[in-house]
Formats: C-alpha cells, sequence, structure tokens
C-alpha cells in the first residue's frame, strides 16, 4: 500500500546532525546468563537481548556524552560558535548540582553566550531536551542560532539481580535547527503525564529500583494516552491509517521485546490489532540493532534508534516516521518526524555499525571488576581515543582527552 504524502511543516525545524557514541566494551548475554545459570534463550528471546555495552571505570555520563556531541564539531557539520543552548538530558547525572551540560560546554569549547542545562525526567528527557530545544530555536530568542542537544545515561543494577540484564549505556547528540538536513519535527505532538512509581532511584543509590510488571503497563498507558492525544492535536477522528503513513515507528527500547509489545498496543490503539505482527516486522523490527547490542541506554534508547536508522536505512528523503519516548514517573509523547533532502549523506556520517564493530568483548570476570570499580580508577589498559575520567580530586572530576595533555577540571 503506497504511504500518504507527508504535509509540509510549517517553519521546519529539527535534527540538522546527530551522532552516537557507545562504550568501547560490551559483555554478551549468553556469557552472562551463563554465569548465573539462566536459560540464555530466556534473554535472547525474552528480552530480545543479545549484547550489552559496559562502561569502563574511565567513562561516566559525561564522557559519554561528550564523546557523542564533538562529532558533528569534528566533522565540521556545524560551527561551535552557532551553538546558543546546550541541553543534557539525562537520568544518571554525575552531580545533584552541577549539571552535566557546564562539563560538555568547556570540553567542547562552546561560546560564553550560551545557555546549558540538565533535564531529569527518566528516560524522556532526551526528548524533553529536544521539544524544548525546538521551541528554543522557533523563537526570537535563537537570534537565529542553533541547539546541542544531549541524551546519554548509564543503565546499572545490582550484579546478580533480575535487572541485570537490562543494563546498558549509550548517546546520542542532535544539533536542533531551522531547516534541518536530517530530520524535520512536527511540534504537534502527543503527549501524557502520570504520577506513578515504577522506577525510581533514590538520592543515596547508584543503583535504580524497578517494579518490572507495573512499569510495563505504565509504559502502555502512556503510549495509549499520547497517541489519543495525538489525535486530538491532529484532529484525527480515524486513526486506523496511521500505520500506513510511517516509513519506520520507533520506541522507546528499554529492552527490544518492549518496543514489540508496544507496537501491538499501537496497533489495536489505532484498530489494527490484526495488522500488528506484519507491521512490526516492516516498521520496528529493522531498526532495533543497537538496543540488541547496546541495551538500555535510558534517554538514548529511542535516539539510537533513529541513528540506526538514519545510518543504514538508506534514501529516505520525504519520508515520514514516528517517534514514542517514555519516562518513568512518568511523561510520555508521541510525534512525528520527516526525513529532510538529501538527509541521507548526513545519515552515513553517523556509522553506527561501525560503532558497534569496533568494540572489545569482556569476560564476565572483567565486567565485574568494572562494576566494582570506583570513578577513575583504571583497572585495563585505559581509553585509546576520546574524552575520559581522569581523576577525582577534592570531589571534583577531572577529564583529559587521550593523547593530549593536561587534565580539565571541569
Amino acid at each position: 500500500m503506497s504511504r500518504p504524502e507527508a504535509k509540509a511543516f510549517p517553519f521546519p525545524v529539527g535534527i540538522d546532525a546527530l551522532s552516537a557514541h557507545v562504550p568501547d566494551t560490551f559483555l554478551s548475554l549468553d556469557d552472562l546468563a551463563e554465569a548465573r545459570g539462566v536459560p540464555p534463550e530466556k534473554i535472547s528471546v525474552g528480552l530480545g537481548s543479545f549484547e550489552m555495552a559496559v562502561t569502563p571505570p574511565w567513562e561516566d555520563t559525561v564522557t559519554i556524552a561528550a564523546n557523542a556531541a564533538e562529532k558533528p564539531l569534528r566533522l565540521g557539520q556545524v560551527d561551535p560558535g552557532e551553538i546558543g543552548l546546550l541541553v543534557v538530558g539525562t537520568e544518571t547525572a554525575v552531580d545533584h548540582a552541577k549539571p552535566v551540560a557546564t562539563f560538555l560546554h568547556e570540553l567542547l569549547g562552546l561560546p560564553s553566550a550560551c545557555r546549558t542545562f540538565e533535564v531529569k525526567h527518566a528516560c524522556y528527557g532526551g526528548t524533553a531536551g529536544v521539544t524544548l530545544a525546538a521551541d528554543w530555536v522557533r523563537s526570537p530568542s535563537s537570534r537565529g542560532r542553533k541547539a546541542l542537544v544531549v541524551a546519554a545515561d548509564i543503565a546499572r543494577y545490582d550484579l546478580g539481580s533480575s535487572a541485570e540484564f537490562t543494563q546498558g549505556a549509550g548517546a546520542a547528540a542532535m544539533v536542533i535547527s531551522r531547516d534541518p538536513r536530517l530530520l524535520e519535527i512536527d511540534p504537534r505532538g502527543g503527549t501524557f503525564t502520570r504520577n506513578v512509581y515504577d522506577f525510581w532511584r533514590p538520592l543515596d543509590r547508584r543503583e535504580a529500583l524497578v517494579d518490572g510488571k507495573f512499569s510495563i503497563d505504565c509504559y502502555l498507558d502512556a503510549l495509549s494516552g499520547a497517541t489519543a492525544d495525538f489525535a486530538a492535536a491532529h484532529d484525527l477522528a480515524d486513526t486506523s491509517s496511521l500505520l500506513d503513513r510511517f516509513e519506520a515507528m520507533l520506541y522507546h527500547t528499554p529492552f527490544p521485546k518492549m518496543a514489540m509489545k508496544a507496537h501491538q498496543r499501537f496497533a489495536e490503539a489505532t484498530g489494527r490489532a490484526a495488522d500488528a505482527a506484519d507491521t512490526a516486522r516492516r516498521l520496528v523490527e529493522p531498526w532495533l540493532a543497537m538496543s540488541r547490542r547496546v541495551g538500555n541506554s535510558y534517554t538514548a534508547s529511542l535516539y539510537l534508534g533513529l541513528a540506526w536508522l538514519a545510518s543504514t536505512g538508506g534514501r529516505l528523503d520525504g519520508r515520514e516516521i514516528s517517534l514514542f519516548s517514555y519516562g518513568s514517573g512518568c511523561c510520555a509523547e508521541f510525534f512525528t518526524g520527516r526525513f529532510a533532502p538529501g538527509s541521507q549523506e548526513i545519515g552515513r556520517t553517523i556509522d553506527a555499525a561501525g560503532l558497534l564493530a569496533r568494540r572489545s568483548r569482556l569476560s564476565v570476570e572483567e565486567y565485574e571488576r568494572f562494576s566494582r570499580a570506583k570513578p577513575g580508577e583504571s583497572p585495563g589498559a585505559g581509553p585509546s581515543s576520546g574524552f575520559f575520567l581522569a581523576r577525582l580530586k577534592d570531589d571534583r572530576r577531572l577529564y583529559e582527552r587521550a593523547g593530549a595533555t593536561g587534565a580539565v577540571a571541569a
């Protein structure tokens, strides 16, 4: 069935450049399953996951965010002097007061005339940053400048816990501008909020707490609510045609099977339950490769899916996609975007497949040693490139770039 033409968005604003970063080390979930006495198919089939990214002690949320964000600057896709707003969405910040954005501001060499702040709403924080940045770009406050939004997180649970298999880490950085070269974003998204306790991390804990089954129910209820609000925003009395409208449908993916559950709910909510399996194979499944091999990256999860789509999806010019973002607690948003003319050129620079191919595999023993290490410790060879956490001094984090001399006390 041919898809209806996407209508032009007024005053197009969206993602001008997109880059991603994942840690250089990963763990096979088959290896972890064997070590924990769990049948491997419970993970590969039950969760849909095969590997998880593991952050070594010299990486933290700041370094994975910086290593993602510096790529469009280094590649010349954007001039640092054009950035007037820097927003970091994360739920694994390194300080209760000092935002990750101020660390990045110095590490990236951005101008002093730049607003910086951090957004927290569980896994929704990255999307909150994107929508806020897009509104800022449309406003007189931007004065024609661009915004940089980074979604970065490290999902960490107790060793040996049932949630251990859903760990992961990653970051996605997006330059938001007028007339974007990658993806135009329709500002008329649908939202849903409700106060729930499905996932939380008290201030005195490094590892998160989760009520797993309840969280899945909250996610699906939020999807239904956000979809209904999207329909209201677009005056859609009949939503049954939405499955025919999109080239791809991206969902927040704490684990790949969740995206499939979400698509089933979306099909049901739009009166197309019978088409759920067939459309999932075409619209959802091809774009889960990062999640299957990186694990849960919280705020970055949705945008690593977009990175894989833009990097490997071929010519997408003019094609419309949907994106669903969910953050526990909870807030959700269902919105759409359309690929810009020539977007394939920007997509190629993401090199999502290369990010996965260049990683090193850890043994379970190495993974456990990394997990128990203190931040800044280096029980290993250390990084070969990029920003890293060199040491902690008087509760201050000092960062360096591999191959450079001198620390940055950001």
